[in-house]
């Protein structure tokens, strides 16, 4: 299956504004590295799952894609074609393929405007139909998500959250995407709602064939929905490879304990003894070497002097981890790298 997206060495990086203190003592301006040199692909057809902490940068990468927030450097290929490269008449044909469904239903609405409008407003200004068959596209596209007719002349004052967030979602497919970006699509809504969301992005996604990049931090909705997971941890991939495979038997020290803290509808289950303890470090004062040995129960020397080592690869999982640095040597048993991680 080929690759719809594909992300080179992706970096976000914002320059901190000047304080007092900055300005008297002449300090070199400080950067927060976002997304500090991701690398991906997106296979047409599939999901996607992008997880890690709040704070980790999903949200950055998500809207970096899109170009609604500048790359620092890197390359976007979609399609093959270098979306950091595109002018304003290719950015906007390029924004008809890949659309994207925000975090909170509300505030991704105009509140001045009517269901109708909304939706309407997508179809006249990317010309999808004449306008006289605007109305008619409209109702299909309210019934496509769920959403009766009769809720067309309503602001999102008058809607519940999933009712808002399912005018999100018509919104995006009014254009007829290839690529669906849903970022944290249903952490603002109650549980019972989620459930309704999240299955209407499957069967769209099964109807439509739309390639999708779903960001959470919520991985038993991930492995629910993606095929393929990348972790994400401050700015970086930690871990990359089939969700089947990641569930079943993650290696990062990192994803071990994400998949550890899910909850499990077991009374006889034991607390995870891979939780981590504290907060992620702030992305303007990286920590030297590994950004995660200061919370990893299997930190060693290396890890406080050097960055993460290249990938090690096993069963379709690449995995950026010093647990691993001399892994690649000689051929190992999955019982042998879950010791050597331990």
């Amino acid at each position: 299956m080929s690759a719809l997206l594909r992300i080179e060495d992706l970096k976000v990086h914002f320059r901190v504004p000047y304080g007092i203190v900055e300005m008297v003592s002449r300090a070199p301006r400080r950067v927060v590295r976002a997304v500090d040199g991701v690398s991906l692909e997106v296979r047409r057809g599939e999901t996607l799952g992008l997880v890690g902490e709040s704070g980790c940068g999903k949200s950055t990468l998500g809207r970096a894609l899109l170009r609604l927030v500048e790359p620092t450097a890197g390359h976007v290929l979609f399609d093959d074609t270098d979306v950091l490269s595109l002018d304003r008449a290719g950015l906007f044909a390029f924004r008809r393929r890949a659309q994207m469904v925000f975090q909170e239903p509300y505030a991704s609405l105009n509140p001045r405007l009517t269901v109708a409008q909304t939706l309407g407003e997508a179809l006249r200004v990317h010309r999808i139909c004449p306008p006289a068959a605007i109305p008619q596209r409209i109702e299909q596209l309210m019934a496509t998500v769920g959403l009766s007719f009769d809720l067309a002349p309503r602001r999102p004052a008058a809607l519940s959250g999933g009712q808002c967030q399912r005018v999100g979602i018509a919104r995006a497919l009014a254009l007829g995407p290839d690529l669906l970006i849903a970022d944290e699509a249903v952490s603002a809504l109650d549980v019972s709602i989620q459930a309704q969301v999240l299955n209407l992005l499957m069967r769209l996604q099964a109807e439509m064939r739309l390639t999708m990049m779903f960001i959470s931090h919520d991985l038993g909705v991930v492995r629910h929905l993606c095929q393929t997971v990348a972790v994400m941890y401050l700015g970086r991939i930690v871990e990359y490879g089939p969700a089947e495979e990641i569930f079943r038997a993650p290696r990062h020290p990192y994803t071990r304990s994400l998949v550890d803290a899910i909850p499990r509808m077991d009374a006889d289950a034991s607390v995870p003894a891979t939780v981590v303890a504290g907060e992620p470090p702030s992305p303007i004062d990286r920590p030297a070497g590994c950004a995660f040995h200061p919370r990893c129960p299997h930190a060693m020397g290396i890890c406080r002097r050097e960055p993460g080592p290249p990938p090690f690869a096993t069963d379709g999982v690449r995995t950026w981890c010093h647990l691993y640095r001399d892994a690649g040597r000689e051929p190992l048993s999955m019982s042998k790298v879950r010791a050597f991680a331990d």
